[in-house]
């Protein structure tokens, strides 16, 4: 059995600037998954670097407000909110609000460098 702790898990900066911590990647464990799971935070008043990959990505909205934007749209988020971001889509998120926007990101197939290119 598997379970990890959000706090055990190493916060770092991703090259969006969103604020990382990896919960499950199935090159860091033995585990028998195709997809990547994170758990990101953008403080209030920031927004992440425009960025691409080439796979699909999932947002689950857990906390704060914000506003995404994907190929030129842009949308109100909230808590409750699920995003479907292609592959190969322009995207960033903008924390307009006065509290952290905290998100869970799962990328299908799982999250390589190689296949995200910051803009």
């Amino acid at each position: 059995m598997l379970i990890r702790d959000l706090n055990h898990c190493e916060e770092f900066i991703a090259g969006d600037n969103s604020t990382l911590r990896e919960l499950l990647h199935p090159d860091k464990a033995d585990l028998a998954l195709r997809y990547s799971l994170a758990h990101a935070v953008v403080r209030p008043g920031q927004t992440t670097t425009p960025h691409r990959l080439s796979t699909s990505e999932v947002y689950y909205i857990m906390d704060g407000e914000g506003v995404m934007h994907i190929d030129g749209e842009s949308s109100a988020v909230r808590p409750g909110h699920t995003i479907y971001i292609p592959p190969k889509a322009v995207q960033y998120i903008h924390n307009p609000g006065p509290v952290d926007l905290k998100f869970l990101c799962i990328v299908d197939p799982a999250w390589r460098k190689d296949d995200e290119e910051i803009l």
